[in-house]
């Protein structure tokens, strides 16, 4: 393992803002998980959904990625719908809700204050999302939910961020034979103002479930 690729530690405080904030908000929900979130789901999955960072009293407070808050609501829904969840709903870290073939973390695991994590915050969490994405199968597609997603993979890859633009639904091959899959992010603002509807977020992963069965069709015809 290099020093770009680092196992998640769940005891992290490199960024000083961060651990200054996390103890802020302990302070006034002292019964909140209040500490780096990991990622959840498979630890070898064929798609990897990467989302921005734990919202308050959503991930923050419940250890899990998207849950506890209306981020996630629209994303297991669709994560159900195409076979990759075991509920449509996620609702504690403690619900047996499975993941199968996915895992989903975000580009900074720590609650930034306004959602908004600095740019250096996001460069010192991208070891751990190159670890993350060394860890997909070959062939395997990951789902950048935004614009900072998008960025953070191609940085964990080592890829130029002006060979690829983002935008809802395009498809990038990347090295290593991955595919990246833009999507704007199912945040509750972009829902409720339909910048992101549920017909175009399912069009996202019916195109990575058929990238995934066209990838596993033809390894097995090797």
């Amino acid at each position: 393992m290099t020093e770009k690729e680092q196992v998640f530690d769940i005891k992290c405080c490199r960024c000083s803002r961060l651990v200054e904030f996390r103890r802020e908000v302990s302070k006034k929900h002292p019964g909140y998980y209040a500490a780096p979130v990991p990622a959840f789901g498979d630890v070898d999955p064929a798609l990897l959904i990467v989302g921005l960072a734990p919202g308050m009293h959503g991930a923050h407070a419940t250890g899990r990625p998207f849950t506890g808050d209306d981020a996630g609501t629209m994303l297991y829904e669709v994560l159900f719908q195409y076979g990759f969840s075991s509920k449509p709903e996620s609702h504690s870290a403690d619900d047996e809700l499975q993941l199968f073939n996915c895992c989903i973390t975000n580009v900074v695991k720590c609650l930034p204050p306004q959602n908004r994590p600095l740019t250096a915050e996001v460069k010192q969490c991208n070891a751990f999302l190159v670890a993350e994405l060394h860890a997909l199968k070959k062939g395997g597609v990951v789902i950048a939910l935004g614009t900072i997603a998008h960025a953070a993979v191609l940085r964990a890859l080592g890829v130029k961020l002006k060979a690829y633009k983002f935008g809802h639904g395009e498809m990038h091959k990347l090295p290593g034979g991955l595919t990246m899959i833009d999507s704007y992010h199912c945040s509750r603002y972009n829902t409720q103002t339909k910048r992101l509807t549920k017909p175009m977020f399912q069009a996202v992963f019916a195109s990575a479930k058929s990238k995934l069965s066209a990838c596993h069709d033809t390894q097995r015809k090797l």
